[in-house]
């Protein structure tokens, strides 16, 4: 039998049976795992009328004892790490170790919000004016919710999670409609640790559910990770419906190659920046800019690393690289990369039209180099999202800075170097959100904020650390004087 992911509704696993039915596909075979609720706007409701209610008693639960629920799930995420790992695995398509190291990012975020009782403090001052003090608080919002994308169905809602309901809040999660076994997972770990009803639900679904979400009065504030153009759907939404709104958009991330660099290990760790995940990620480097001398050396290696790098199930043995997500993604990369060649650009490494033994009906796109790629040209400008790095070549660093700056993302932009005033210059003058310095991918720890900038985000507040304490709270101002002749009236 067919296993249905259901929603997760006020204490509850809850089937919409009217709902319409999606199926999860593992992407290295091809073939349905499971099938997942496409919840109604009437179910969306009652989600949040329940968190709602939950609401009043939530808030006003000390944060010394909320984040003992974040210790619990903290622990139980460490014991079922394997497991959900697995899942990842096997519905998103990455390896085995890359999922591991997902969840790990995670779970750095559930040990951040157990710090609650002192990110959440406001300030005082005492004597404003003669007899009157003044006092900032920090108060939750309600209930908030968060759309979650594919390529991290383990991590990226625990972007979002812990910090909203550390802070007091209740917290309706969307996840991607393609990868809902890892969030049922999650869920179930939820559920022991014995949050209260209302306080953490869960909706599958797609657009109908997503709009339901932008659209109740009750939904305070959207958290979005995904593509730009649905970023800025989500943000214009939810915006005009009041609502506070963070979404992490798309990016086309460009990384320096100086002459200086340490050519073997710059281009291991570009190795891994683009084809890790399969390219999957908002972070991939998917352009390298090579300077000088830089460009014959580091041209070769890479094309050695791509050709080199093994593709196949993320469970087995030794596998660096697994499929794309759909079908639907194959076709798309594999028509970019044609439509490149078409245009003149040299396809370096090729990964287009492989299969990976024992797995044939697998959506299979091997690492691909592209060389020459001009800075005008649509694929230097567009997110692939796929296993594909583009090569072009600058004379100076100036040159290269402003390839880097000239596009409308601004994720990620890093540099690889061994001159301490090229990575100062560089980490000055970059126009990105995450700047890495001999980094493939400058992905901030849960202590610091998520940043992206320009295309790549929307919003004022990033996901994690104090931003997201920020982002989940209002501020409340308390001006008070009591004169001493009031008090003798007691």
């Amino acid at each position: 039998m067919t296993t249905k992911i259901l929603d997760f509704i006020d204490g509850q696993w809850t089937d919409a049976k009217a709902a319409d039915l999606l199926d999860v596909v593992n992407p290295a075979e091809g073939a349905s795992i499971a099938q997942v609720v496409m919840t109604p706007s009437t179910v969306v409701a009652q989600a949040v009328e329940a968190g709602h209610t939950a609401f009043q008693e939530w808030r006003a639960t000390p944060v010394t004892d909320r984040i003992q629920y974040m210790f619990k799930l903290k622990m139980l995420l460490e014991e079922h790490l394997d497991d959900i790992a697995k899942t990842i695995t096997n519905e998103c398509g990455k390896t085995y170790k890359e999922s591991v190291g997902e969840l790990r990012r995670g779970i750095e975020n559930v040990e951040v919000s157990c710090g609650m009782p002192s990110l959440i403090q406001g300030y005082n001052n005492e004597d404003i004016a003669r007899g009157i003090d003044e006092h900032m608080f920090r108060q939750p919002l309600g209930v908030v919710a968060a759309i979650t994308p594919f390529n991290f169905p383990g991590m990226i809602p625990l972007w979002f999670l812990p910090y909203a309901v550390a802070t007091g809040n209740c917290f309706i999660l969307k996840p991607s409609e393609k990868v809902p076994m890892t969030t049922a997972k999650l869920f179930e770990l939820i559920e022991q640790a014995g949050f209260p009803k209302g306080v953490i639900q869960l909706v599958n679904g797609g657009k109908e559910t997503v709009d339901a979400l932008l659209d109740h009065p009750l939904v305070r504030a959207i958290s979005f990770v995904g593509s730009t153009p649905v970023a800025k759907y989500i943000y214009s939404r939810a915006t005009a419906n009041g609502k506070r709104a963070q979404c992490q958009g798309g990016a086309k991330n460009p990384v320096i190659i100086m002459p200086d660099a340490d050519m073997d290990t710059a281009t291991r760790i570009m190795a891994d920046s683009a084809f890790g995940c399969a390219g999957q990620r908002c972070l991939a480097a998917s352009v390298a800019i090579t300077v000088g001398e830089a460009k014959n050396t580091f041209t070769e290696q890479i094309a050695d690393a791509a050709t080199s790098r093994k593709v196949g199930y993320g469970l087995d043995e030794d596998v660096q690289m697994g499929p794309v997500i759909t079908k639907e993604s194959k076709t798309r990369i594999e028509g970019i990369i044609a439509n490149g060649q078409q245009q003149g650009i040299n396809v370096l490494v090729d990964g287009r039209s492989k299969t990976v033994g024992g797995y044939d009906d697998g959506y299979w796109v091997f690492p691909t180099v592209l060389d020459g790629v001009p800075p005008e040209s649509d694929i230097a400008t567009t997110e692939i999202f796929g296993p594909v790095l583009s090569l072009m070549h600058a004379n100076t660093i100036d040159d290269a800075i402003a390839l880097v700056n000239a596009r409308s993302f601004g994720n990620m932009a890093c540099i690889f170097t061994s001159s301490g005033s090229a990575a100062r210059k560089f980490r000055n003058e970059a126009d990105a959100g995450n700047v890495g310095i001999n980094i493939g991918v400058a992905a901030p720890m849960a202590f610091f904020p998520f940043s992206g900038w320009n295309d790549s985000f929307f919003g004022d507040l990033h996901a994690q650390s104090r931003h997201g304490v920020e982002f989940y709270t209002q501020t409340k101002v308390v001006v008070e004087r009591w004169p001493k002749e009031w008090s003798r009236q007691f």
